[in-house]
């Protein structure tokens, strides 16, 4: 079976790819297949972006003093269980009849009412936590990017160079180095958007930071069929000079249906 022309499949597997729960030799036969298509590089692209955005608006949150609560009542229950178990150890190797007296059942028993109450408490007040987390990120989905464009940048040997994508909503693009590439001191890496017919037109010149956004028209990209980035003198050139210097970088540019 082609995966790859199967688009449902190929969504399932990247966004389990990127949630993580894709693994072991699953995992593996996905990168590979992910290596092989520029289609399905892509799809796992939009789905990392989309769960980087929500931990890149999920702010810090201070565990509440009920949580080490909690853990508190967790670990004194844990001791307790093994006390008892100390108890019972202990009883075996001894004849007295203390083991069978009634006070001490007494106290085992209601130790143990204790402890099946805290982990009861401790239960519901973990589901009400994870429900209201999972409201949260619900909300927080309805300011998720759209995404309309994306690409990976590749070299000549097909290693990936640099991530892109383009929110339409915020009109920006979206670029991330993976690879490990770096100009010299004296000059630029250059994006341009490569249309079916004409000349280049230039996006932007990259810094050198791993990640960056540069303002972008989506008129600028609706007719291009490829990104690429040259090697140019720091600050780069004019764009109607087109690229000047070596194309180190190239990537099918795909838009997105969903």
């Amino acid at each position: 079976m082609e995966i790859h022309r199967n688009p449902e499949l190929v969504e399932r597997l990247a966004a389990a790819y990127a949630l993580g729960s894709l693994r072991g030799g699953a995992r593996r036969r996905f990168e590979s297949l992910a290596r092989m298509h520029p289609s399905v590089r892509a799809v796992v692209l939009i789905w990392q972006s989309r769960l980087m955005t929500l931990t890149e608006l999920q702010a810090p949150v201070r565990p509440a003093p009920t949580v080490w609560t909690r853990i508190d009542n967790l670990i004194r229950a844990e001791r307790e269980q093994a006390s008892m178990d100390a108890l019972r150890k202990a009883g075996r190797r001894t004849t007295g009849s203390w083991w069978n007296s009634l006070p001490l059942w007494r106290g085992a028993s209601a130790a143990g009412a204790v402890a099946t109450a805290l982990m009861v408490a401790a239960t519901l007040a973990l589901q009400h936590e994870l429900n209201t987390d999972n409201d949260r990120l619900l909300a927080q989905q309805t300011v998720t990017p759209e995404l309309r464009y994306v690409a990976v940048l590749s070299d000549p040997q097909a290693r990936a160079a640099v991530w892109v994508s383009f929110d339409s909503a915020q009109q920006r693009l979206r670029l991330q180095r993976v690879g490990s590439y770096e100009e010299g001191a004296d000059q630029s890496l250059q994006l341009w958007a490569l249309p079916p017919s004409g000349a280049p037109r230039s996006l932007g010149v990259l810094t050198k930071q791993p990640v960056q956004q540069l303002t972008a028209s989506e008129a600028e990209l609706s007719g291009a069929t490829a990104l690429a980035i040259s090697l140019e003198p720091l600050g780069g050139v004019p764009s109607e000079r087109g690229p000047t210097g070596p194309v180190l970088f190239t990537g099918t540019l795909i838009k997105n249906m969903l």
